[in-house]
C-alpha cells in the first residue's frame, strides 16, 4: 500500500507535526514489508514529494473499516504465508481514496505503533463495527443503515446496501441481503448470514456460524469452533481460532487459518489455502489450487488438476489425485502420494537435520501411483 516508498523514504526519529495524527491499520507481507520496503515496529518514516493516494505516500486503511486491508493484502500470499498487520499513525500531508468498502489513506509520514496478530486484527475489526453501531437504530430496509445491539438473543435483519450492523450479545442472529454490508459480532454463538456482494463480516466470539453467498466477501473470525461457509467467488476468509471449520465453493477463494485443528474444504477453482496451525485437515477438489501448510501433523488432500501443495511442518500427510500436481515438503516425517505425472519432492532428515531432498515423478523410475512415499537415502521409497 506504499508507493515510491522504497526509493524516496527516509527513516526519521519523530513524526511530522503539520497535521493531526490519524490512527489507521496497515497490512504487510510475511516479512513485514510493503511493496518491497522494510518496516519496523516503533519506527517513523517519511516520503518526499506530493502525497497522492495510490501514487505517492505511505498507505494504510481507516479504522472505520479495518477489513478493507484484505482488499490489498489477501490474508495469505500465493505461497500460503499469512499477511501481517499493524496499528499505524499517519501525519503530515494526507490524501484519501474512499469507496463503498472503506477508506485508504496516503500520508507523508507514518509511524508503526504496534503489530497485530491475526486474532488481534479480527477483534479490532469487530470492535470497530460494534462501536460504530452501538445504540443506533435505523430503517433496516434503507441504505446505509446503522444497527447496534448489546443484548442477548438479538434478531437483526437488513436489506439495504451499505448497512453497518454490530452486536455484542450472545446468541445473536444477523442477516443482511444488501451489498457492501459491514457486520461485526463479539458475542458467542452468533449466527450471521449475508447474501449481498462485498460483505465484510467479523466475529470474535466462540462457536460462530457465518455464511455468505455474495461475491468478494471478506470474512474474519478469531473465536474457537467457528463454522464459516462461502459460496461466492473471490471470497477471502481468515480464521485464527482453534477447531475452525471453513468451507468455500466459489472460485478464486483465499483462505487462511492460524488456529489448531482447522478443517478447510474448497471446491472452487484457483483456490489459495494457507494454514499454520497444528493438526490441520485441508481438502480441495477444484483445479489449480495452491495449498500451503506450516503446522505439524497436517493432512492435505487434493483431487483437482494442476494443484500445487507445499508443507513445512512435521509429519504431514499429503495426497493428490489430480493431474499434473506438484508436491513439496520441507518438514521431517512427511509422506506423499499422487497419480501418474505428479512431481514429488520431500526433505530427508537425519538426527533432526535436513540432509537433502528426494525428488521424483510418479509413473517414472518405478514410482507407483496412489502409493505413499517418504524420503530415504536420497530417494523416494514406499511407506511400509
Amino acid at each position: 500500500m506504499a508507493t515510491k516508498a522504497k526509493k524516496q523514504a527516509d527513516k526519521v526519529e519523530a513524526p511530522a507535526k503539520e497535521a493531526a495524527a490519524i490512527t489507521s491499520i496497515k497490512g504487510f507481507d510475511h516479512e513485514f514489508k510493503c511493496r518491497g520496503f522494510q518496516f519496523e515496529v516503533g519506527k517513523t518514516y517519511e516520503v518526499k514529494g506530493d502525497v497522492k493516494a495510490c501514487r505517492n505516500g505511505f498507505h494504510a486503511v481507516s479504522m472505520d473499516a479495518p477489513l478493507h486491508v484484505w482488499d490489498f493484502y489477501p490474508i495469505i500470499d500465493d505461497e500460503g504465508r499469512l499477511t501481517r498487520y499493524a496499528i499505524t499513525e499517519q501525519t503530515g500531508a494526507t490524501d484519501e481514496e474512499k469507496t463503498e468498502k472503506g477508506t485508504k489513506i496516503a500520508s507523508a509520514s507514518i509511524s508503526i505503533k504496534m503489530e497485530l496478530s491475526l486474532p488481534e486484527f479480527i477483534r479490532k475489526a469487530v470492535e470497530r463495527i460494534v462501536d460504530l453501531t452501538r445504540g443506533k437504530t435505523a430503517d433496516a430496509a434503507g441504505y446505509s443503515a446503522q444497527i447496534g445491539s448489546s443484548g442477548y438473543y438479538a434478531r437483526i435483519g437488513s436489506s439495504g446496501c451499505s448497512a453497518q450492523i454490530g452486536s455484542s450479545g450472545y446468541y445473536a442472529r444477523i442477516g443482511s441481503s444488501g451489498d457492501y454490508a459491514q457486520i461485526g459480532s463479539s458475542g458467542d454463538y452468533a449466527q450471521i448470514g449475508s447474501s449481498g456482494d462485498y460483505a465484510q463480516i467479523g466475529s470474535s466470539g466462540d462457536s460462530a456460524q457465518i455464511g455468505s453467498s455474495g461475491y468478494y466477501a471478506r470474512i474474519g473470525s478469531s473465536g474457537c469452533s467457528a463454522q464459516i461457509g462461502s459460496s461466492g467467488d473471490y471470497a477471502r476468509i481468515g480464521s485464527s481460532g482453534d477447531s475452525a471449520q471453513i468451507g468455500s465453493s466459489g472460485d478464486y477463494a483465499r483462505i487462511g487459518s492460524s488456529g489448531d485443528s482447522a478443517q478447510i474444504g474448497s471446491s472452487g477453482d484457483s483456490a489459495q489455502i494457507g494454514s499454520s496451525g497444528y493438526y490441520a485437515r485441508i481438502g480441495s477438489s477444484g483445479c489449480s489450487a495452491q495449498i500451503g501448510s506450516s503446522g505439524y501433523y497436517a493432512q492435505i488432500g487434493s483431487s483437482g488438476d494442476y494443484a500445487q501443495i507445499g508443507s513445512s511442518g512435521d509429519s504431514a500427510r499429503i495426497n493428490s489425485t489430480g493431474r499434473d500436481a506438484v508436491i513439496a515438503s520441507a518438514g521431517p516425517g512427511t509422506t506423499a502420494s499422487g497419480i501418474d505425472g505428479a512431481w514429488v519432492s520431500l526433505a530427508e532428515f537425519i538426527d533432526g537435520k535436513c540432509v537433502g531432498f528426494a525428488t521424483g515423478c510418479i509413473g517414472k523410475d518405478g514410482l507407483k501411483p496412489n502409493t505413499a512415499y517418504r524420503a530415504l537415502g536420497g530417494k523416494l521409497v514406499e511407506v511400509e
